[in-house]
């Protein structure tokens, strides 16, 4: 064995030992250890086009991820598995020699970078503290901006935040409404309820010879339709029975699950799909509180 041999499996254990410590430290939330999945960020932030931005040097540290290999290294490219030995060795060896390896492979969102093809040169070149590395760089578009140490659940709050101001200054929710609140778990359910408060207003003008203005039916909306949900669901703690989910969160699901039975079984009572959601998906399997139940069969025979 020669000396960048051993020099390389030195530095491979080395690396080893700092991630089974990382993991250890991190063992009460594996999250903050977990090194970013591309699919799952380019799930939530859903861009819609991607432009190739040729060769350039890219800082390290703003590498965050990898499109395949994101079990394979924690969060500070540190390999996690013994198995990555030969060939994180091999790649070392090329540096000790001062061989020059091809560029790496990455993808650009949100002013972060993730690895299309390279993994095991990032992971090197950050053990060794080597701040720029060349990068083919492919960027998509994102109006989100990611910092180094956003994970799942911060980026997740973060378009959240995003969705909910574009949704307030759209439709002036909190000042129609008297600074009413709506909060989500999960993205995309904004645009849902601009839908529903559309499909409210289409509702409304079917009862008026005039057009019905848009800030009106908001408010309508909130006020017989949304609100009236909400206080039983808080009042009742139905959200008890779905962990980590909002009372706007349940809001959605009941009224989209109630949609669904319908067009499958062309006629469904509100009261029977709040019940059936419940039963299929709430923590605690009992009966449906027949109050809430009631209260959507009003709101909806109003509304039809």
């Amino acid at each position: 064995m020669n000396i960048e041999q051993v020099q390389a499996a030195e530095d491979f254990s080395k690396a080893r030992g700092k991630a089974i410590l990382s993991q250890i430290q991190h063992f009460l939330n594996i999250d903050k250890n977990r090194l970013l999945s591309f699919n799952d960020v380019k799930n939530i932030l859903k861009p819609k086009n991607e432009t190739y931005r040729g060769m350039q040097a890219v800082p390290i540290n703003l590498i965050v991820g990898s499109e395949g290999r994101y079990r394979d290294f924690n969060k500070y490219f540190l390999p996690n598995s013994d198995y990555l030995r030969s060939r994180w060795e091999r790649v070392d060896m090329a540096r000790l020699k001062d061989v020059i390896l091809p560029p790496i492979q990455l993808y650009e969102i949100g002013g972060v970078y993730f690895v299309r093809d390279g993994n095991h040169r990032v992971s090197v070149a950050k053990t060794q503290g080597i701040e720029m590395i060349d990068a083919e760089v492919t960027s998509l578009s994102s109006e989100i901006t990611m910092t180094p140490s956003m994970n799942i659940d911060s980026l997740r709050q973060a378009v959240l935040g995003y969705e909910k101001s574009l949704f307030y200054e759209k439709t002036r929710f909190g000042e129609i409404t008297g600074n009413g609140t709506l909060d989500f778990s999960l993205p995309g359910q904004y645009d849902v309820i601009y839908h529903h408060i559309l499909e409210h207003k289409y509702f409304m003008n079917q009862e008026r010879s005039g057009e019905i203005l848009f800030d009106e039916a908001v408010r309508s909306w909130y006020e017989k339709v949304y609100e009236p949900i909400i206080k039983i669901i808080k009042t009742e703690r139905l959200y008890a029975r779905f962990p980590g989910r909002t009372p706007s969160d349940l809001y959605v699901w009941i009224v989209k699950h109630w949609d669904f039975l319908k067009k499958k079984y062309k006629v469904y009572s509100i009261s029977d799909a709040a019940r059936d959601f419940t039963q299929r998906y709430g923590k605690n399997r009992g009966g449906f509180l027949p109050r809430i139940a009631a209260l959507l069969n009003r709101i909806f025979k109003f509304n039809r």
